[in-house]
């Protein structure tokens, strides 16, 4: 089979993903487009909001119509590490045995990842950048495809502690939830308070994913987008020449090369997903503020004058 005609069966099987989604997911069409995005690059997505805005479900549905193995971890202050990853015991013929956390599986989510310490946080960096968890000395390669799609209250809530800069740099997403609007709110109610159930079907195999992560990663870039992009990211540096007077002014820390890398793949898999066999610059626009929202670190300045992130990367374009 062609690229030509992979993109287009991606592209038919990426509208009839959105549709089984709705069946649950009432609104919320540009989060769920930012998660999609980033599993069809192969990348991890932070989805941040106030509990109740249905993050958990989200996941859960991605997970049933993508048709994946699926496992949720809870953290909680208490988690340690081997909780997640696993450990090694004793079995009756007195030999070592490794029992697999729930970390082996194609989707993870890390529900409430800020609510539980650095150490167990850490856990799952490994995991995350090389597919793969050292345990005893002992290296297990990971199932693929591989998400880790995490859900974390907002830093000023109570019992919180914010994970760090190289953590957060792992994510290719951070995902902002809002409350829905009056109408979303009423067909919400409406739909969980009925007793019906929506039947969310499986529309992909795990084999069908990576073929599609692959076929993402194939897709020509011209070099003046790849340039728009490096540029962008450049921009965000407070040292860097190319900085801004804004980030000058408001940015303590920018992003790191691994944001350049992640706004052409997530510019590459925004054109393939909407039939397009070659990103342009309104693609890498399209991605940026998910891809930069946590990799930039305000200053004091910025918080006084009440200045969002998204305000000073929609001033870069």
């Amino acid at each position: 089979m062609s690229d030509v005609t992979a993109v287009e069966q991606l592209v038919s099987k990426y509208n009839a993903l959105r549709q089984e989604i709705k069946k649950v997911i009432v609104g919320q069409d540009e989060v769920v487009e930012q998660v999609l995005l980033s599993i069809f690059s192969g990348g991890h997505a932070l989805l941040i909001g106030v509990p109740g805005l249905a993050k958990t479900l989200l996941v859960n549905t991605v997970a049933e119509a993508l048709g994946l193995n699926f496992k949720r971890i809870q953290f909680t202050p208490d988690l340690m590490p081997s909780d997640i990853l696993g450990s090694e015991i004793l079995d009756h013929n007195r030999e070592f045995k490794f029992l697999k956390g729930p970390i082996f599986a194609n989707i993870i989510l890390a529900d409430e990842i800020n609510r539980t310490p650095p150490k167990t946080q850490a856990a799952l960096l490994e995991a995350m950048q090389e597919r793969s968890v050292t345990i005893a000395g002992n290296n297990y390669k990971l199932d693929l495809p591989y998400f880790v799609l995490a859900t974390q209250n907002p830093i000023e809530q109570e019992g919180t502690y914010p994970l760090p800069e190289a953590q957060l740099d792992r994510f290719m997403f951070a995902v902002n939830l809002d409350y829905p609007s009056f109408s979303e709110e009423v067909e919400i109610v409406k739909t969980t308070t009925s007793g019906e159930q929506a039947q969310v079907n499986a529309l992909f195999t795990a084999q069908e994913m990576v073929d599609f992560q692959n076929l993402i990663r194939r897709i020509p870039v011209a070099e003046n987008v790849v340039e728009y992009a490096v540029t962008l990211v450049n921009k965000t540096r407070p040292k860097s020449r190319m900085a801004t007077d804004i980030v000058k002014k408001y940015i303590d820390w920018g992003a790191s090369p691994r944001a350049s890398q992640n706004l052409i793949l997530g510019a590459k898999a925004n054109a393939a997903l909407n039939g397009k066999f070659s990103p342009d610059i309104e693609d890498v626009r399209k991605v940026a503020i998910g891809i930069l929202r946590h990799r930039l670190i305000k200053n004091y300045k910025a918080e006084a004058e009440g200045l969002t992130i998204e305000e000073i990367v929609a001033s870069l374009y």
